[in-house]
């Protein structure tokens, strides 16, 4: 993170009490009440659509009956069995662009069931109480390292720890939890959650993390397969692109995915700095969180500038749209030529693009925006391979997750295939975990 003296870039733009408003809960929980109403509107269609879309398969009409009978524990069961992580996915997961698009109330009245918040009922209702609702089995004497303690990785160490193997695992940071712990904006996972979903999971038992170990350092795949008899693999997405232009280097200019971090991790708000004219490059999540935090935390101009149309951003309508509601700015069809100023950030030139023949090009007519404060946000990359395949620029892995490698699985946003959305990385996870389990038990 730069400097607090960086000119243009500022700690303290707001007050306490107006970022704490700022950073609220993004979605208020649903109380009992709200939510046996919310409950109340579900056809519980056979077939649902809503199950269909999620790419965790939890069988929606079943926990939406079981709220709608007032059994959220058994609705959290439900959800559980199939998701690990549900009471994140219930925060974060586009459920407008999944299941809730997918809702037979959606296509009929415009306004679907609050799949997701009733979903972040159940799961609440569970973890509040501290309960643990599955037990660990008599244990196979197996063990199998995790490397990556994200959502993938998680979701199969609880899976292999519920079916009675011992797991490790190994994590980059100080801390576990991955992309829910780093990299998604605070207003979407208040009060600790991520940390405390962490916590609640290894309840299970049969799960030790070891932080501070990253895969090719402390770490190396050889070992791993030589002490474990199996690995997983979900390292994420450790690096980040360049803009590749001039002035990319100056003071002022900065990763979104370390802005992210450093403000979740922050104990204080008001003692992060911001810049008054923020521009952010890039389409997905990454970037209208940036952005949208960038707002928040006072600064007064913010800029999302993507390359391509609106249709064409990673970023679902709904984050754009609420991007839009924050007060930032959504400037399409740019793309970045340079960043002027004397050492520090204090403008962009942007070029304005077009597609011809299948390829974007520049159309040559430019325009300057003021910004002390730059985030790209244009993707990121695979840091480790392991040595193991690559299908274009990331793990090559078949359906189950094995890499090409024996022993060796892999999942999450380091692997093949797939969104790179919490959601998925938790399906891969469990799957292999399956499949490991499998391979390990054959003949036992």
């Amino acid at each position: 993170m730069n400097s607090p003296f960086t000119p243009g870039i500022a700690a303290q733009r707001l007050d306490a009490d107006a970022l704490s408003e700022n950073f609220a809960d993004l979605h208020a929980p649903l109380t009992a009440h709200e939510a046996a109403v919310a409950a109340d509107r579900c056809y519980f269609c056979h077939d649902a659509p809503c199950t269909t879309a999620c790419p965790t398969d939890i069988d929606i009409p079943m926990f939406i009956r079981q709220i709608a009978t007032d059994t959220p524990e058994a609705a959290a069961k439900t959800i559980f069995d199939m998701n690990i992580l549900g009471g994140m996915c219930a925060r974060v997961c586009p459920t407008e662009e999944l299941c809730e698009q997918a809702c037979v109330r959606e296509m009929a009245e415009g306004k679907p069931v609050e799949i997701g918040r009733l979903q972040r009922f159940a799961t609440d209702t569970v973890m509040e109480k501290g309960v643990m609702p599955f037990t660990r089995a008599e244990p196979t004497g197996k063990k199998v390292a995790v490397v990556g303690a994200g959502p993938a990785g998680l979701s199969c160490a609880h899976r292999l720890a519920m079916l009675g193997h011992d797991v490790t695992i190994y994590d980059a940071k100080d801390k576990a939890g991955g992309l829910n712990e780093f990299g998604i904006a605070a207003y979407k996972s208040t009060d600790d959650f991520a940390a405390k979903e962490v916590e609640w999971l290894c309840t299970i038992g049969g799960i030790e993390i070891k932080t501070g170990m990253a895969l090719g350092a402390a770490l190396k795949i050889d070992d791993l397969v030589g002490c474990f008899e199996a690995v997983f693999l979900s390292v994420g997405l450790g690096g980040v692109n360049a803009l590749a232009i001039d002035g990319d280097d100056k003071d002022g200019v900065d990763d979104a995915v370390s802005f992210i971090e450093d403000l979740r991790q922050a104990d204080d708000l008001a003692a992060l700095p911001v810049g008054r004219n923020v521009v952010v490059i890039g389409g997905g999540m990454t970037a209208v969180d940036a952005a949208v935090q960038s707002k928040l935390l006072g600064a007064d101009n913010v800029t999302i500038a993507y390359r391509r149309g609106r249709d064409a951003m990673s970023a679902s309508r709904y984050e754009q749209d609420l991007a839009a509601s924050s007060g930032v700015k959504l400037l399409f069809n740019v793309r970045p030529v340079e960043i002027h100023g004397n050492g520090t950030a204090r403008a962009i030139e942007l070029e304005y693009t077009e597609t011809k023949g299948g390829s974007l090009v520049g159309t040559g007519e430019k325009i300057h925006l003021p910004a002390d404060q730059v985030f790209r946000a244009i993707g990121q990359t695979l840091t480790t391979d392991g040595g193991l395949k690559l299908e274009g620029r990331k793990i090559a892995v078949s359906e189950a997750g094995r890499t090409s490698r024996s022993g060796v699985w892999a999942g999450g946003d380091c692997a093949s295939g797939g969104d790179d959305l919490t959601v998925t990385a938790v399906a891969e996870g469990r799957d292999a975990a399956m499949d490991i389990h499998a391979t390990l038990m054959e003949g036992a």
